[in-house]
């Protein structure tokens, strides 16, 4: 294929496109349009159930076969093995952040004062075992993370896997720059 047909091929579909796009939005503001005069003719007024929430305990895409098992486990309080992961995920993240937020203020606290060096060391090693402590912590994570993207049925609702290292150096990043920050 020589150079100027290559050219001429792209700028007839670059042509195509256009006109695509200059439909779909014309579309798009015909149907604003129609509903914009339905609201100013008050179609939309007085509706069945305006102004009444929702009736959502009842999920339509169910099927029908399932519903009295779906809602015998409702009723129980039963969640899907995949959705209590990510609860568990979510609460362990937010744990894990106080964590780090608490040992912030409690090196905070110990730098502005005057320690012997017995003492600094102890701090020294209460640290290390922190940080070893989070390292695991976010090891485990991990592995939730990756069960629960193997559990849960659609790639949509996945959650993006984490990388220890990264995180464990915004860990160490967040209780250091306490330290470099001392007045």
């Amino acid at each position: 294929m020589s150079e100027r047909s290559l050219e001429e091929e792209i700028m007839i579909k670059a042509q195509q496109n256009r006109k695509l796009a200059k439909y779909m939005s014309s579309t798009e503001e015909l149907v604003e349009e129609q509903i914009r005069k339905a609201r100013e003719r008050g179609d939309f007024d007085n509706l069945k159930g305006a102004g009444q929430p929702l009736d959502l305990s009842e999920n339509p895409y169910e099927p029908e076969d399932m519903r009295m098992a779906f809602r015998i486990l409702r009723n129980n309080d039963f969640t899907p093995y995949w959705i209590q992961l990510g609860k568990d995920i979510d609460a362990d993240t937010a744990k894990l952040w106080k964590e780090v937020e608490d040992f912030k203020r409690y090196t905070s606290l110990f730098i502005n004062e005057k320690h012997v060096p017995v003492t600094i060391n102890r701090y020294e090693k209460k640290k290390a075992h922190f940080y070893y402590e989070k390292r695991l912590e976010l090891e485990k994570l991990k592995k939730k993370i990756l069960d629960y993207n193997l559990q849960c049925p659609t790639f949509r609702v996945g959650r993006p896997n984490i990388e220890v290292d990264d995180e464990m150096y915004k860990v160490i990043t967040a209780i250091e720059k306490v330290i470099e920050d001392r007045p």
